[in-house]
């Protein structure tokens, strides 16, 4: 199994508990496109490890309750100094009521720890290709609740979208790859790459997620278009 780049995934696995570690790394070492750089058992020691060590893990696992610094903490900071780094929260205290929180923190999944490990693995492919996963009962969750709870990116008008970067918006939002949206609008990749970097900054969306909760509250698109398009 190769995710679609043909390059392994990397990935680094933080928790505290040492089993959980050592279970998920044996358990991705099955699959051709995944790559355990290294775990580690706390935010401080991730962190450290990402200071001093190559090549940058393309996506961290991360548990939410920790000694020291929990996963919310660690993730503010890792989001801070690796702004392109994917980050799937994995948590035994999950509540699906706190996806609007995770989404502004910028967080790429959030996930219980009794996720089946073949549901883990689906959503490290569709978080590296696309920048987010969400689950059907998340989904309700943003439905009913996400206007109220993450507050509405404010535009200036000198701010506003071009016609081609609400285009790009909403292709990113049917869960298009940059590949595919540069594919369908005959622009290369980069160019896609650089109308998506626009995009953050315009709407303050810390990553692809972010950008589907602001399409979604500017009613640039439906919330079942976006996440129901393939």
């Amino acid at each position: 199994m190769t995710n679609n780049g043909g390059e392994a995934i990397k990935i680094a696995i933080v928790d505290d508990e040492a089993l959980i570690t050592t279970l998920l790394a044996e358990y991705f070492s099955r699959y051709d496109g995944l790559k355990v750089l290294y775990t580690a058992s706390s935010g401080e020691e991730i962190i450290k490890l990402l200071q001093t060590k190559k090549p940058t893990p393309d996506v961290i696992l991360l548990d939410l309750q920790m000694g020291g610094m929990d996963g919310m903490e660690a993730a503010s900071a890792l989001k801070q100094d690796h702004p392109n780094l994917k980050i799937v929260i994995i948590s035994s205290h999950y509540k699906k009521s706190f996806m609007g929180y995770m989404l502004k923190l910028g967080v790429n999944a959030f996930l219980p720890k009794g996720i089946a490990p073949n549901l883990l693995v689906e959503a490290i492919l569709e978080v590296q290709a696309k920048g987010f996963y969400f689950m059907n009962e998340q989904v309700e969750v943003m439905r009913n609740q996400i206007s109220s709870n993450v507050p509405e990116p404010a535009l200036t008008t000198e701010e506003s979208l071009s016609d081609r970067e609400v285009e790009i918006l909403k292709l990113i939002c049917q869960q298009l790859t940059a590949q595919q949206i540069a594919d369908k609008l005959f622009i290369t990749k980069r160019t896609v790459e650089g109308h998506k970097g626009n995009l953050l900054l315009k709407t303050g969306a810390k990553n692809t997620a972010g950008l589907v909760v602001y399409a979604i509250q500017k009613g640039i698109i439906s919330i079942d278009e976006c996440l129901f398009a393939q």
